[in-house]
C-alpha cells in the first residue's frame, strides 16, 4: 500500500478510538439517565479498535497508537522508516477527533469544558483516583506492555486467522477496566495528546507522562515477546 493510503487509514482509525472512546465518557457516560459507567466506557474503547481494525487493518496493520507502532518496531514487525508517518497520522487523527468531540459536546446545555473536560489523562491532581504521578508511570508501562505482548502473539503467523482485532480488543477492554480510576487510561500517546491540546492546563502540563510511559512499556512489550518466540514471526 502507498504511504498516504496506510496513513489515512491510521488517522480514521485514531480518530474512531479517540472519537468513540472519549465521546462514550464525555457524552454517554456523563448523560443522567443513560449513564454507561466504567464498564460502558471500558466497551467503547475496545469496540472501536476491533470496528477498525477489521475495516482498515488490511490497509495499515491497524496501529491506531505511537506506542503499538514504536512496540512493533521493537518486535521486528515494522520498518524504521515506517515510523513517523504512522505517528504523524495517529497524532492528527487523534487531535481532530478531540476537537470534533468538543465541538458536539459544546452543544449541550451547561457543558463547560473546564468541569467536564474532554476524558483528558493525568495523575494526581489530575488522576480520578488521586493516585500519584509513580502508580500512572507504572500502570502505564505495565499495560502497554501486556498489550503489546498480546498483539504480537494474535498477530502472529500462527496465530488462528481472522481474531486478532477481537482478541486486542478485548484487551484494550480489560486495560481500560483496570485503569481508569487511576489515569483514566492511556496506553496511546495519540488518544492522550487530542484531549489535552484542547483541555490545556494540567492535563498539558502531565501529558509527557502519557508519551514516556506508554512507548517504554510498548518497546519493552514487542522486544520480549520476539525474544521469547525466538525472534520468529
Amino acid at each position: 500500500m502507498a504511504n498516504i493510503n496506510r496513513a489515512l487509514a491510521e488517522f480514521f482509525g485514531t480518530f474512531w478510538l479517540v472519537f468513540g472512546g472519549c465521546g462514550s465518557a464525555v457524552i454517554a457516560a456523563a448523560f443522567p439517565d443513560v449513564g454507561i459507567g466504567l464498564l460502558g466506557v471500558s466497551l467503547a474503547f475496545g469496540l472501536t479498535v476491533v470496528t477498525m481494525a477489521y475495516a482498515v487493518g488490511h490497509i495499515s496493520g491497524g496501529h491506531f497508537n505511537p506506542a503499538v507502532t514504536i512496540g512493533l518496531w521493537a518486535g521486528g514487525r515494522v520498518p524504521t522508516g515506517d515510523i513517523p508517518i504512522y505517528i504523524v497520522a495517529q497524532v492528527l487523527g487523534g487531535i481532530v477527533a478531540a476537537y470534533v468531540l468538543y465541538v458536539i459536546a459544546s452543544g449541550a446545555p451547561g457543558y463547560d469544558l473546564a468541569v467536564n473536560g474532554l476524558a483528558a489523562n493525568g495523575f494526581a491532581e489530575g488522576s480520578p483516583g488521586g493516585y500519584s504521578m509513580g502508580s500512572a508511570l507504572l500502570i502505564e508501562i505495565l499495560l502497554t506492555f501486556f498489550f503489546l505482548m498480546i498483539i504480537m502473539g494474535a498477530t502472529a503467523k500462527k496465530a488462528p486467522a481472522g481474531f486478532a482485532p477481537l482478541a486486542i480488543g478485548l484487551a484494550l477492554t480489560l486495560i481500560h477496566l483496570i485503569s481508569i480510576p487511576v489515569t483514566n487510561t492511556s496506553v496511546n500517546p495519540a488518544r492522550s495528546t487530542g484531549p489535552a491540546l484542547i483541555v490545556g492546563g494540567l492535563a498539558l502540563q502531565q501529558l509527557w507522562l502519557f508519551w514516556v510511559a506508554p512507548i517504554v512499556g510498548g518497546a519493552l512489550g514487542g522486544f520480549v515477546y520476539r525474544w521469547m518466540n525466538g525472534g520468529d514471526d
